[in-house]
């Protein structure tokens, strides 16, 4: 590991290597512009100067809350250029309560937001009293009280820097590498939000075990399509990109959320990125508009891809086996495809994608073969939040498709059983770590953090294994078992996402036995698959008989993984739902039931049916067409 730094050293130091080099690019009318290294170090110092002039002391609290922007991560580095801390919050947070909450319990001093995000705020400025000022990134014809434009801030910088030279350098000089950068709030899969304190050396630390396991170049370029306001986007994106002098570009903010995803595909292909940084639920939409494009070039291309995909997915395999034996003799015939179809493919993400990074929750082995066939590898991590967040990453040179990579260096895991006793290899357990990129703490929270970080290993809570050959895999939530009536624990995790991704007519899937007679699920069906299925079958959707047809096709779906079923044998048959509770509404981050990464939080799913969980263990609940159900529908 080298020496301890802070993320002005990282800055600083990029500056005096890539001064020149594009750093930031950004889209704002027809075409994307780029900052460089200097410019973008220079548009920190005029931030800061504008803060200190404004008041913000060292190790005050300022939220920002804003769309992806280049103004996003200056705006960070003008904080920690100040001496002050960042606190990130999600453009994804409507109810006022998770905002106020957020702010309240970080202390937050100081607000940065953007002019499609300042409604939120303005709902809640009576609530903040610890709030001195709020500063605006877009023009307002009028300002309410406490607010200040951006513009204004940058003229006052611009003047205190011109009468005080030294004093940005002067208050940077003061930061040390423990002290806090970010208090970044975890929505968590069964808690209540609670503050990550990360520090200076946790991102600096994290992105040198992060390039442990991957090169970057100064000609990279990736298009974050993540939120910034997770540290995944910080360490994988932006502040491991600005270590190397290569570029960072940001989606172009659409009117909506709607027009922001729908500019993702456009700005792909127009920035033609190197690297893409992706969650599983992206994944999954980038194969299903791949799909979907192949589909509408007719019958003949369809069955072309479909039987070159599986050619590929025999060839390839878990990616470090490929072509071995006899299956080298296919080679030929796929570099041929590869010329006259999958290069074709990749155009759509622009024609330079190199490979995809993965994290933000377990990816099934099918979507890595998919892409891996297709030329882009999806390269999986793991890591949270606690973590800065990179644990482990497949890389180009070293991967297997259905684990999680090899760990980083200069880090320390191990796979513990309950009581924490250290388990050999390919033994089950708790992941626990231990490391510099291993968070401070959670913020005003000591018993949380006593009980996730115990004699410096941060008890990730999550379940995985480690193989012979130091793949890690990650198997699931340990602190979300499935617990039988016996005593007997599953992790319900696999079985969740198959019955997802191998049904069109189930989206969403949480499984529950809690010492139970038996095993129980909340499903979110696939409305619109359901009420073409029953159409074609000259049923009324809209009459009780259309919707117990419809009902009976989950149920269907279901059994194929029950004895006789095509695919029997895949999990335990007492582990797979016995009673099902339909609900109409999908889990999402509006209703609090999606965390920022696209986990979908269990503690909250079980909370908020508590009372349909209930009723699946009363008389007549396994027939899933009860009342309750043909109601949701």
């Amino acid at each position: 590991m080298k020496k301890r730094t802070t993320v002005i050293d990282l800055l600083n130091e990029s500056v005096d290597k890539y001064a020149a080099n594009p750093f930031l690019w950004e889209k704002k009318d027809k075409r994307f512009e780029a900052v460089t290294f200097a410019e973008t170090r220079q548009k920190a110092h005029q931030l800061a100067g504008g803060l200190i002039a404004l008041g913000v002391n060292t190790g005050e609290k300022v939220a920002l809350l804003s769309e992806g922007r280049s103004l996003w991560i200056t705006g960070e580095l003008g904080i920690l250029h100040a001496g002050a801390v960042n606190v990130p919050l999600s453009i994804k947070l409507e109810e006022s309560n998770d905002l106020i909450f957020r702010i309240q319990h970080s202390e937050t001093t100081y607000v940065i937001v953007s002019g499609g995000q300042l409604k939120k705020i303005r709902a809640i400025t009576d609530s903040l009293p610890s709030v001195k000022k709020i500063i605006i990134l877009d023009e307002q014809e009028k300002y309410e009280a406490k607010e200040i434009g951006l513009k204004e801030i940058l003229e006052k910088g611009e003047k205190y820097l011109d009468e005080h030279p030294d004093a940005v350098i002067e208050r940077t000089a003061q930061i040390k590498p423990d002290d806090l950068a970010n208090i970044a709030y975890t929505s968590g899969t069964t808690a209540d939000p609670k503050g990550v304190m990360l520090t200076h050396r946790n991102y600096t630390a994290n992105v040198e075990q992060a390039l442990s396991l991957m090169t970057i170049t100064p000609s990279y370029r990736t298009l974050i399509i993540l939120p910034l306001d997770h540290c995944f986007a910080h360490v994988a994106g932006f502040y491991s990109f600005m270590a190397f002098g290569a570029s960072v570009a940001t989606v172009q903010t659409g009117r909506s959320p709607m027009e922001t995803l729908k500019n993702i595909p456009v700005n792909i292909k127009e920035f033609k990125p190197s690297i893409l940084l992706s969650v599983p639920a992206l994944a999954k939409n980038f194969r299903k508009n791949i799909e979907a494009s192949i589909r509408s070039k007719g019958e003949k291309t369809e069955k072309l891809f479909n039987w070159a995909m599986k050619l590929a997915y025999k060839y390839n395999k878990e990616g470090y086996n490929k072509g071995q034996g006899w299956e080298i003799l296919k080679k030929p015939v796929l570099a041929l495809l590869d010329r006259i179809l999958f290069k074709k493919v990749r155009e759509a993400f622009g024609g330079n994608l190199k490979f995809f990074i993965g994290g933000g929750a377990l990816l099934d082995i099918d979507l890595q073969r998919f892409f891996y066939a297709i030329g882009i590898p999806m390269l999986q991590g793991y890591g949270l939040s606690e973590a800065t967040p990179i644990i482990s990453s497949n890389s180009l040179d070293r991967h297997k498709l259905g684990s999680s990579g090899h760990l980083v260096k200069w880090m320390d895991l191990k796979i513990c059983d309950p009581d924490g006793k250290e388990l050999p290899d390919c033994e089950k357990g708790e992941i626990v770590i231990r490391g510099e990129n291993v968070m401070a703490g959670y913020y005003k929270n000591e018993k949380a953090t006593a009980e996730t970080i115990v004699d410096g290993w941060l008890h990730t809570g999550d379940m995985g294994y480690m193989d012979g050959d130091g793949f890690l895999y990650v198997t699931g939530r340990f602190k979300s078992l499935l617990i039988a009536s016996d005593g007997e624990k599953y992790s319900p995790e696999g079985i969740e996402e198959a019955l997802a991704d191998q049904s069109k007519f189930i989206e969403q899937v949480v499984l529950y036995n809690n010492q139970s007679p038996y095993t129980v699920a909340i499903v979110v069906p696939n409305k619109e698959q359901l009420k073409s299925f029953v159409t074609k079958q000259n049923i009324d959707w809209n009459l009780p008989e259309g919707k117990k047809v419809a009902l009976r096709k989950v149920q269907a779906e279901i059994d194929e993984y029950k004895k006789e079923g095509c695919f029997s044998g895949q999990f335990p048959e007492r582990w797979l739902p016995a009673a099902i509770a339909v609900v109409g509404e999908p889990f999402t981050e509006q209703n609090g039931l999606v965390n920022s990464t696209m986990k979908i939080m269990r503690g909250k799913v079980e909370k908020r049916y508590e009372a349909r969980i209930k009723a699946l263990f009363e008389q007549g609940a396994k027939d899933i067409c009860n009342e309750l159900n043909i109601n949701e529908l």
